[in-house]
């Protein structure tokens, strides 16, 4: 299972591309990305030739020709290309392409898809495999051929139509697979509130304290990517994943020092800490007290426990 996003390199538009508004490449342009990463912009893979597997977010799905990648923002992925493969990378800002869309990156997982249907397929892409019958995927390589020589010539007015060639590129894959866009849209309906998306993540956490958790497996529990639970946990919490665990076995362990007699070490693997020693130091930097001298001392306060 990937770890967490938070350990992965960030790039910006400046680090890998030409223009800051916009880019296209071809394989052999730039050093291949191998590991997984995330970046600011949105990004469009395109496979031409070659047979690989695309890791994005939690998932992984098939790439290869005819095969189109919709990434959002901050989302965790890579597409290991096998030698000799032929692909197009295209980036560009959301600014760029949404310059009405007010919202951050990391909130785009709230935005409806009927409010901006052309979102669905970087929205979806862990649920969806976007490939292209050869008629479609003909017209596909004709606009890449347009978009780089748009870009590489840069004059009067293309930008518009770099733009305009993009959003038929995206509500093409939005026409093609919208029976998969509206059965993952309705699948996640309900879900994107985020007080609603906080109570499940808590919920599942409460429910494994004992266990070993990740973000990806809360994230999957909870309906939504790593990186956006990140992000939301630190918006609405002010802590990452795994400050919040710490606390939530923290409070239990404090709970069952209050309430049993058992072993320490036994309390400590209830509650998730395989070592009873940094069992020990963590609640002693929680509480001030270690376990054995906050139970002694909860024992000898007037109505504490018998």
């Amino acid at each position: 299972m990937p770890a967490s996003s938070s350990s992965h390199r960030l790039y910006g538009m400046q680090e890998r591309a030409d223009h800051l508004d916009f880019d296209i490449r071809f394989e052999g342009a730039r050093d291949v990305l191998a590991r997984p990463h995330r970046h600011e912009y949105f990004q469009i893979q395109v496979g031409i030739e070659g047979e690989s597997r695309q890791l994005i977010g939690g998932a992984a799905r098939p790439f290869g020709a005819g095969h189109l990648s919709f990434v959002l923002p901050y989302r965790l992925h890579v597409v290991p290309h096998p030698p000799g493969a032929r692909y197009a990378i295209v980036n560009f800002d959301q600014s760029f392409l949404w310059p009405e869309l007010a919202v951050e990156p990391l909130d785009l997982e709230e935005v409806p898809i009927a409010r901006h249907p052309e979102l669905a397929p970087f929205l979806f892409q862990e649920y969806v495999d976007f490939h292209f019958e050869a008629e479609d995927f003909a017209r596909i390589l004709g606009w890449l051929e347009e978009l780089s020589a748009l870009n590489r010539e840069r004059r009067f007015a293309a930008g518009g139509a770099i733009r305009g060639i993009l959003l038929q590129l995206v509500a093409l894959a939005c026409r093609r697979h919208e029976a998969a866009l509206h059965e993952q849209a309705a699948r996640h309906r309900g879900h994107s509130s985020r007080r609603d998306a906080l109570q499940r993540v808590l919920h599942y956490v409460r429910e494994h304290l004992g266990e070993e958790m990740s973000l990806n497996d809360a994230a999957a529990a909870a309906m939504l990517s790593p990186n956006y639970l990140a992000h939301l946990l630190k918006k609405q919490t002010q802590r990452t994943f795994t400050e919040l665990v710490t606390e939530r076995r923290l409070e239990r362990a404090r709970e069952l020092l209050l309430a049993s007699d058992g072993r320490i070490a036994d309390i400590a693997r209830q509650c998730g800490f395989a070592d009873a020693v940094y069992f020990s130091r963590r609640f002693r930097q929680h509480m001030g007290l270690t376990p054995r001298e906050f139970r002694a001392q909860s024992v000898a306060r007037p109505g504490g426990p018998p």
